[in-house]
């Protein structure tokens, strides 16, 4: 999908940028409303997460990530906007009635066909394990929404844009190339879907304006060094004064550049071969 320069009549179209017009009209059964509880705080009102709160409301639309219709053929209806996520999403017709939401794979036009289950065609769109019996995923794959445990849908590689690569098989296991970088091994047994994920221009989005942000749910982010000391740890002095430290801190006094976040002896790290690159 194309994005859509403004003409420069006003500052807010002189930097802004709009998708091509894909219009949003889902479908009753499947979306629901969600409870607006404080974006970013805790049942006391404390600010728990900063910089979110406000925006639009949003219905959220049932996005088949397991893609359990097994060997039964879907037709794509429509390619619609989904407000909860960056790509855009497909209306399934099944053969049996059945009707569901997909990621949009990128290149999928309506009246295109796909289907999931363990002897398909490598196809765009089209679901099926790393490793099958009769149609075996060739390496140099592009997969997207790949599943990490078996039977819990995909939780991998769904952003718009996204691609990962099947790289290598071995025993009971593959190794894929995510777009982090990083390589990372997974059961043979999951499934993914064949492609990558449409909205690639996602990223080459531009706001224009600052209420475009608030829509979204975004609160400004206000430096630290501006900041009283009694908020953040660069805060105080007199005009435009340095941080006072030998290094930057989080607003909680903790190192805030090249600290490593990740948990400790979590259990996945046996199953990656490679760390992202920074």
């Amino acid at each position: 999908m194309a994005i859509h320069l403004y003409k420069t009549s006003t500052p807010r179209t002189r930097n802004g940028t709009v998708d091509s017009q894909v219009k949003s009209n889902p479908r009753n059964n499947l979306i629901y409303g969600q409870h607006h509880c404080g974006k970013g705080r805790n049942a006391r009102g404390i600010i728990t997460a900063r910089h979110r709160g406000g925006g639009h409301k949003r219905l959220y639309r049932k996005i088949d990530f397991r893609r359990n219709e097994k060997d039964i053929y879907g037709r794509i209806v429509s390619i619609e906007y989904d407000p909860n996520r960056n790509a855009y999403i497909c209306l399934i017709h099944y053969g049996d009635g059945e009707k569901r939401y997909i990621l949009h794979p990128r290149g999928a036009i309506i009246g295109d066909t796909i289907v999931s289950g363990t002897e398909v065609p490598i196809k765009m769109g089209n679901a099926l394990p790393l490793k099958s019996t009769s149609t075996d995923m060739p390496l140099g794959t592009a997969i997207h929404n790949i599943e990490i445990t078996l039977g819990n849908g995909g939780q991998l590689v769904r952003a718009a844009g996204t691609v990962a690569k099947l790289i290598a098989k071995e025993g009971k296991s593959a190794t894929l190339k995510l777009p982090s970088g990083e390589v990372r091994l997974i059961s043979k047994n999951c499934s993914a879907t064949v492609g990558q994920v449409g909205n690639v221009e996602a990223n080459q989005k531009s706001l224009g304006r600052a209420g475009s942000k608030r829509w979204l749910g975004k609160r400004p982010v206000v430096r630290g060094v501006v900041m009283n000391p009694v908020d953040h740890p660069h805060g105080g002095g007199e005009g435009r004064a340095p941080i006072g430290r030998k290094k930057p801190t989080t607003p909680w006094g903790y190192p805030a550049l090249g600290r490593r976040s990740r948990k400790k002896n979590k259990y996945s790290d046996n199953l990656i071969v490679r760390r992202r690159s920074k």
